[in-house]
């Protein structure tokens, strides 16, 4: 039989905790100061109370005027919610003695008012605020843990779902607490060495329940604490019909074998001014004249960069976008957390079923994720997610000019379903631009490489590429042409 579960007033987090934290048992949310215990405290709270549930608060560090103070900075209203105030008799100034203090008299005792105010208001919900403050009080690890025992036998006794927060600051940590609980959530904020903190949790425990292991991101705005589920591919998937993708360009159709596949990721690849963006944005506006939602997520362009380049390209994106067929997002890398693009990418395609994804580009994305060792996992994970929803992915990838063109500096292409590269080279004199498919699956593909166009008449593939030379060969040439030649100066 399955154990009843209480929402936490925070969808994504009941999301991974499969439904919600269990009812009528005792939950631990530990972390460093700062990183979220009380705004998560009280959210908990205010959600009992929409549901007409008695809730009632127990500070044992901060100030009644300060809890009031944190809600007020999210907009909360705490009408509903009873707060005690119950700071130890050591804490407070002017009462300190001037000889030992009985301290496990005081831990006694403090239990003793927790258990009363509890008896007193009959609450659905509580929140001890903090654990940290009882345990400095004990003198000693076994007077401690007996103390915890009994509260803990208290609060199952009067059957509310109880949440004690512990800023894990007291410098001899036992780990009596996490043992004695039925769940345990662990919060951490992380900073970077630039951009905004980044904050995420995971569910130590959930003892008689299931959650979604993993660290998941998370963020704290005005009024909301927004949770992002780490994302599992083989938990979604949706019926779509298979079929080819078209550009809006015959020629680059007729190279691809008749055009991408949905379900399937494509990464354009090339050096910077090569034209990636601009093959991106060409489907895109083909997708929305087709009627078909587009996520476009925008690392490294601003709108009016993109407006400006459209329109030098006689490609129309200003009316798909004003009317939301393209949703068009700039997304600040410095500012956002993998999960939560990912977060946002699911809401394109579940809630306004998006049909193509593009992320210009995937070299800033990158930016986003700490450790480059998870990056394959995490777009593996992606793709799979986007695969199976039946999403044509796009995907820019950037390289610089003196790379070689089979370069993979992220080795994305490795994990993906298409390769188009881009590429310059020189013809008469004349720098000019190449594109050829190296990679589709499922499908055929010409090998042929095409002059690739772009011009005020639009984006356009040329004839094919008999002869030609690459411009980093040309460039290295004439740097080591120039050098001989003053090396033969030189006396």
């Amino acid at each position: 039989m399955d154990q009843k579960r209480i929402l936490t007033g925070i969808p994504e987090f009941d999301v991974v905790l499969r439904g919600g934290l269990l009812a009528d048992r005792i939950h631990l949310i530990e972390g460093l100061p700062g990183t979220g215990k009380t705004t998560f405290g009280l959210r908990f709270l205010l959600s009992g109370v929409q549901s007409g549930e008695a809730c009632l608060y127990i500070t044992l560090s901060e100030t009644r005027k300060e809890l009031l103070a944190c809600a007020d900075s999210h907009g909360w209203s705490t009408d509903g919610i009873e707060i005690c105030e119950l700071i130890p008799a050591e804490a407070r100034l002017g009462q300190e003695q001037s000889v030992l203090f009985p301290s496990e008299v005081e831990l006694n005792a403090t239990i003793e008012s927790i258990s009363k105010k509890i008896l007193e208001h009959r609450p659905h919900r509580v929140v001890i605020d903090s654990m940290t403050e009882l345990r400095l009080l004990a003198t000693e690890a076994a007077g401690y843990r007996r103390q915890i025992i009994a509260l803990r036998q208290f609060l199952l006794q009067q059957h509310c779902t109880a949440l004690l927060l512990d800023d894990l600051t007291s410098e001899h940590r036992e780990h009596d607490l996490q043992g004695s609980v039925h769940g345990v959530i662990s919060l951490e904020q992380r900073e970077r060495a630039f951009g905004s903190a980044r904050r995420r949790l995971r569910v130590v425990k959930m003892r008689g329940g299931d959650f979604q292991s993993g660290w998941h991101d998370f963020a704290i705005v005005r009024s909301e604490v927004l949770v992002f589920p780490s994302l599992i591919a083989d938990e979604h998937h949706r019926d779509y019909e298979r079929g080819s993708v078209s550009s809006g360009i015959g020629e680059l159709d007729v190279l691809l074998g008749g055009g991408l596949m949905r379900g399937t990721t494509t990464v354009l690849q090339g050096p910077t001014g090569v034209g990636k963006s601009s093959l991106a944005l060409q489907y895109a506006i083909a997708g929305a004249g087709r009627g078909e939602h587009v996520a476009y997520f925008s690392f490294d362009e601003t709108l009016e960069t993109l407006y400006d380049r459209a329109r030098g390209l006689n490609l129309d994106v200003h009316a798909p976008i004003e009317s939301r067929v393209i949703q068009w997002e700039r997304i600040n890398p410095s500012r956002i957390s993998p999960g939560e693009f990912i977060w946002k990418v699911r809401q394109e395609v579940e809630h306004r079923h998006a049909r193509i994804v593009v992320i210009d580009s995937l070299n800033s994305y990158l930016e986003t994720i700490e450790e480059q060792d998870a990056l394959l996992p995490q777009l593996h994970e992606l793709f799979t997610y986007l695969n199976h929803q039946g999403v044509l992915c796009i995907l820019v990838l950037g390289h610089a000019s003196g790379a070689d063109k089979g370069t993979d500096p992220l080795g994305v292409t490795l994990i993906s379903d298409a390769v188009i590269l881009l590429h310059f080279f020189v013809r008469d004199g004349v720098v000019r631009k190449g594109i050829t498919v190296v990679k589709k699956r499922p499908g055929q593909h010409e090998c042929a490489i095409r002059e690739y166009l772009l011009s005020a008449t639009g984006i356009g593939l040329g004839e094919r590429v008999q002869q030609q030379t690459p411009f980093v060969d040309a460039h290295a040439g004439a740097a080591h042409r120039a050098r001989a030649a003053t090396a033969a100066r030189t006396p």
